[in-house]
């Protein structure tokens, strides 16, 4: 039987597992331009694709976690997930076409929806409220190491075996986050708490959650947010090298705005519990407002190449704001789900996921080798995020009540 961790055990743990996430994207950027020259991409497919279609499959693994987490409990489906990531990233490893890498993508997308939803589970198992929020962006705080620190030893292991050999260390990292949950955590929904693995429930259950404004609001102001950072990172390497010849230092300066999250993770746990998850949501709104219109700003002005400082400072704007959106957004949905933590998480992940797909997709054809579409992209994701946050907060907070299967048989 797993040992109860401590604190600091369950967050680092939390912080490693929902990391894969960040990690199966960020650590592939420095590898992209050497992907396509020996993939040599064709219409319909690009490298963008590869990054993008990633969070498309974690669309279909949120929806089936979610409801495996609250029927067979937070740790089964979470070996699942890995297990399913795992085969996914066996795929990419050996794949010798752009089609088959970006299958074994869309696989390790549907798997990472195993840890991700299955922790986001677990912490609404045993926190709540602003408590959770301020577990969420510790959580979040180490957990933006990962982006930091993720293309620069990508950018080695690439330098020594190739980009194939960061499918291997996907592997690693699996297996490393599986091993440590089966030995140190325990389960944390009780037997008697869990919701019958049945379709007829999960329907009303999801009809439900989706039927409650609140959250239906909440998915898309943060599919939004979560857009405009994908629109970011699937245009990223080209965006750096087009305008600035920024290659061999890329993960340089990637680090240096994704400091930029992890500072607003570390500032809104400090003060989310004295002006609450409202009020830091609202202020994030604003500061990505401010910044993108700044940065469409020095863009215009530019003619499309800001200069290096002002798009550096822009952009880290943006997603110190962005760091303060995450961790709130998510946790104002969670705390509406009640006690359908599983399936809820997985209906707010998947719909979030499915609208950022949509907007990364759609801004990303725009893309001329200018900062316009991304600057845009930010400023829409902003104005559209917040006018979809005021109206959540006129809507009723009250928690969805789910149907049990009791009720259900009943019926």
């Amino acid at each position: 039987m797993a040992s109860s961790p401590g604190f600091a055990e369950r967050i680092a743990l939390y912080a490693l597992l929902t990391a894969l996430t960040s990690f199966s994207i960020d650590a592939l950027l420095p590898g992209l331009r050497q992907l396509g020259a020996e993939l040599a991409p064709a219409p319909p497919l690009s490298t963008q694709h590869v990054i993008s279609l990633f969070i498309f499959g974690m669309v279909f693994g949120e929806l089936l976690i979610g409801p495996l987490s609250d029927a067979l409990g937070r740790r089964p489906a979470l070996m699942i997930g890995l297990g399913i990531y795992a085969f996914g990233s066996v795929i990419a490893l050996t794949a010798p076409s752009l089609p088959l890498l970006v299958l074994g993508r869309i696989l390790q997308g549907v798997g990472v929806a195993g840890p991700k939803i299955a922790t986001r589970a677990m912490i609404r198992d045993q926190f709540e409220g602003d408590a959770m929020a301020r577990v969420m962006s510790l959580m979040y705080t180490l957990f933006i190491l990962v982006p930091m620190l993720a293309p620069t030893l990508a950018q080695g292991l690439i330098a020594l075996a190739g980009w194939r050999s960061l499918f291997a260390a996907y592997l690693v990292l699996a297996a490393l986050g599986s091993g440590w949950l089966m030995l140190r955590h325990p389960e944390t929904l009780p037997a008697g708490r869990r919701i019958a693995l049945r379709p007829a429930l999960i329907w009303r259950n999801g009809g439900r959650i989706l039927a409650h404004l609140r959250v239906t609001l909440l998915i898309a102001a943060t599919g939004l947010v979560f857009g405009a950072q994908l629109l970011y990172l699937s245009t990223a390497p080209d965006l750096f090298f087009d305008l600035y010849g920024i290659a061999e230092r890329f993960p340089l300066y990637f680090a240096g705005l994704a400091l930029g999250i992890g500072l607003a993770t570390f500032v809104n746990a400090a003060l989310v519990r004295r002006v609450g998850m409202a009020s830091m949501a609202q202020a994030g709104f604003a500061g990505l407002i401010l910044s993108s219109t700044a940065l469409f700003a020095a863009s215009w002005a530019g003619h499309g190449r800001p200069a290096l400082v002002l798009f550096m400072a822009g952009l880290f704007a943006a997603f110190f704001s962005i760091g303060i959106l995450f961790g709130n957004l998510n946790a104002l949905a969670m705390r509406a789900l009640g006690q359908i933590a599983g399936l809820g998480a997985s209906l707010v992940s998947a719909g979030s996921s499915l609208v950022s797909t949509l907007f990364a997709v759609l801004l990303g054809r725009l893309y001329d080798g200018s900062a316009y579409g991304l600057s845009a992209g930010l400023l829409l994701a902003g104005l559209g995020g917040a006018l979809l946050f005021a109206l959540v907060l006129r809507c009723d907070a009250t928690p969805v009540e789910p149907v049990t299967a009791e009720a259900d048989r009943s019926r």
